[in-house]
């Protein structure tokens, strides 16, 4: 079969189904799973309403949310041809971090009148992953719904990618010895994952960031520019993409295919940093990039290449370690541990079992492995506890008695 019969018979009848986890056999069962038997954790909850962790799946359950305006490079092809999309996403929750998640897709495109349903959808849910929902009003809707509810919301379209590229981004700078703050930085692409990277590199102490989208460089003297986009509007002279990348020392792409050119590769500082992260077809090919110049560390967002920016090796773990902790928010300082620890995790020895699921071929630390593979099990028990301390250190936590050695044993068990 070729790729497109493959899809549909993976697709067909669906990829996710809910499972029951406690006995239902008996007439004891069933007076137990239904009435009778179940107003008894129901006059708990209402009684204390954190006690819906404890006797609910409200604990591992995160809400897949999209209202179907920017699907996976297809771009707003309505909510309900994004369903797969959605369903896809809450295969990867429970393969990769046992976190059971639900899809809603809704034919809503109003921002406040998106925000209003969501919250009050909360009170089923641990979490909100906002997905594939158009910029500027992605931004807004995350703000405004994490400001209406208690339980953390991300828009991983957003935050994934931030946090994996600056993943990449530290190790980049262990390798080759660049200050980040006095990199160059060229971010290709103003969307909602360009505006979120910019934001962390930001955070992370780059200072000189040139951000272009459609019409060019995002300089100060052009008007109507959205709030996200005037928060990086710069006072400079260049205008296009081949006058932002003299000198720079890292390339982020998240715009179209074949936009850098070898002219601009070969105008960059000595061993510089390229994602390019258009999908399927990059900005640039590493190939051809590669044939400019042999000094480049470079991803992009295919698996067939070295040092693929997936967001698979975030959002799960992100909400699992959120969940275990009962977090209110997602914050900053979540963000950072998750991109520190997979930052770390590269770094360590890689396990044969890792080697033989990528060919076995030799993967080690350096140029061509500053990120780590979706398929290493250590991710889970890395980045989860990074983030469930974060979140406890912020003070954004419901759970107070940590432990983190005990969490990490218990993680391990998950599966």
């Amino acid at each position: 079969m070729d790729l497109q019969e493959k899809a549909l018979a993976y697709h067909d009848n669906g990829k996710i189904e809910i499972k029951v986890k406690k006995p239902c056999e008996t007439a004891d069962d069933l007076s137990l799973a239904y009435t009778p038997g179940v107003a008894v954790p129901c006059k708990e909850i209402e009684a204390n309403n954190e006690l819906a962790y404890k006797y609910t799946n409200k604990g591992n359950l995160v809400a897949v949310i999209s209202d179907g305006t920017a699907i996976l490079g297809l771009g707003d092809i309505g909510a309900i041809a994004g369903k797969p999309v959605m369903e896809g996403k809450s295969v990867l929750f429970k393969k990769f971090a046992n976190v059971d998640a639900f899809d809603i897709e809704l034919d809503e495109h109003d921002p406040d009148k998106i925000v209003e349903i969501c919250k009050a959808l909360a009170p089923t849910f641990g979490g909100i992953n906002l997905e594939d929902i158009g910029a500027p009003k992605c931004f807004y809707i995350e703000k405004k719904l994490q400001e209406s509810v208690n339980i953390p919301v991300m828009h991983d379209d957003q935050h994934g990618t931030a946090i994996i590229t600056t993943a990449g981004l530290i190790n980049a700078l262990k390798i080759t010895g660049k200050k980040v703050d006095e990199m160059k930085v060229v971010v290709s692409g103003s969307g909602a994952a360009g505006i979120a990277c910019a934001k962390m590199y930001r955070n992370l102490g780059v200072k000189n960031i040139i951000m272009l989208d459609s019409k060019g460089v995002i300089h100060t003297k052009r008007e109507n520019l959205t709030p996200e986009k005037m928060d990086f509007a710069i006072d400079t002279d260049a205008r296009t993409l081949a006058d932002a990348m003299k000198g720079a020392d890292m390339f982020l792409g998240l715009s179209q295919a074949g936009v850098l050119h070898k002219d601009m590769v070969a105008s960059m500082a000595p061993n510089p940093i390229i994602f390019a992260l258009a999908n399927p077809t990059p900005e640039i090919m590493p190939e051809i990039a590669h044939s400019v110049r042999d000094d480049i560390m470079m991803g992009t967002g295919r698996s067939d290449y070295p040092n693929q920016v997936n967001n698979v090796l975030g959002f799960p773990f992100i909400f699992r370690g959120a969940l275990d902790v009962r977090a209110t928010k997602i914050t900053e300082n979540m963000k950072i541990a998750a991109a520190d620890a997979l930052a770390k995790l590269a770094e360590e020895e890689v396990p044969s079992a890792v080697t033989a699921a990528y060919n076995g071929k030799e993967i080690k630390f350096g140029k061509d492995y500053i990120i780590p593979k979706p398929f290493d099990p250590r991710v889970l028990f890395t980045v989860a506890p990074a983030v469930a301390e974060a979140a406890i250190k912020d003070g954004v936590a419901l759970v107070k008695d940590f432990d983190k050695a005990a969490y990490i044993e218990k993680l391990k068990k998950l599966f």
